[in-house]
């Protein structure tokens, strides 16, 4: 495999988070969660820690189906079963997952499953509704709405909402707005209606993108900050002014994300080995990378159910 190295700032050496205004990033303690698609498992590690079977703190192993190529995973609180894990899958479906106490667990925890079609790469629970929403790359988001938020069970497909190359989806607690990003755009939408009669509906508001948007993740250092990634770059969004500063310039930046602390967490595809667009190391700019030998991550996740 390659040896990627993370780009920590700029040629002088100063953290990314220096150069926006945050401030210096601080060593912290917290985990991280990634989809790792060879043994196609999500697993969750201290980040701290070696990235190996016996460090594992939280796994979930979905089976065969259309559960292979984990590509998203998040975690959310409910009303009715308390953490949930949001996952998504390039092989067709995406989910919700009863995260219990049990370490390592498998598809007979899922409380439900969708198949949105068209390769799906990220998805999103609005609260207070249960409504969720997926994003697919061929191009479109789908909006799923229940008959009870606190069963799962009765969502059901009520719209498709075109968006070209769609990749990733974001709720935004503050302004109350579905983030989503694709082809060369960030958009922000308003969600209508509750039940069955949830709807998106485009507020008006969008960043441009120089490439096909990929991942779109919080900034935890500020609520008022998202990170996007795309084909050359990944950047920090302003959801008040809409305006867009670039983090750091380079290509196949699969997901970002960055800690209250300032670190940040990335996959970048290594463009070899069983799947050219992931790569075995999880990024991290003041812990060491973690390198798991064999393994393709695509999108690592700071262990949060935290929106913003």
């Amino acid at each position: 495999m390659k040896r990627r190295s993370l780009l920590k700032g700029a040629a002088i050496g100063a953290p990314a988070a220096l150069l926006l205004g945050t401030g210096t990033a601080h060593a912290a303690a917290f985990s991280v969660a990634a989809t790792e698609q060879v043994q196609n498992k999500v697993l969750m590690w201290d980040k701290d820690a070696a990235f190996t079977d016996a460090n594992v703190q939280w796994s979930w192993t979905p089976g065969a189906g259309g559960w292979y190529n984990l590509s998203d995973i998040r975690f959310r609180n409910t009303a009715a079963f308390g953490e949930v894990a949001l996952v998504a899958a390039s092989g067709g479906n995406v989910g919700i997952v009863d995260k219990t106490t049990e370490q390592h667990q498998e598809l007979n925890d899922v409380l439900w499953t969708g198949a949105p079609g068209g390769n799906p790469h990220a998805i999103e629970r609005i609260p207070d509704i249960g409504a969720i929403v997926s994003a697919s790359s061929e191009g479109f988001l789908a909006v799923y709405g229940p008959t009870a938020i606190s069963d799962p069970s009765t969502l059901a497909r009520v719209q498709t909402v075109t968006l070209a190359g769609a990749h990733g989806v974001l709720w935004d607690p503050s302004l109350r707005h579905l983030w989503a990003v694709g082809d060369k755009t960030l958009r922000a939408y308003n969600v209508t209606g509750t039940y069955r009669n949830t709807r998106l509906v485009y507020a008006n508001k969008s960043v441009a993108l120089p490439g096909l948007g990929h991942d779109l993740q919080p900034d935890y250092t500020d609520p008022g900050k998202l990170l996007v990634t795309d084909t050359y770059g990944v950047y920090r969004i302003d959801t008040a002014t809409l305006t867009r500063t670039t983090v750091v310039t380079e290509g196949s930046v699969k997901s970002w994300v960055r800690h209250a602390s300032g670190e940040d967490v990335s996959v970048k595809a290594d463009g070899v080995g069983s799947r050219t667009w992931g790569s075995p190391t999880v990024r991290l700019s003041v812990a060491a990378d973690k390198t798991r030998s064999g393994a393709e991550f695509y999108k690592a996740r700071i262990y949060t159910t935290a929106f913003e």
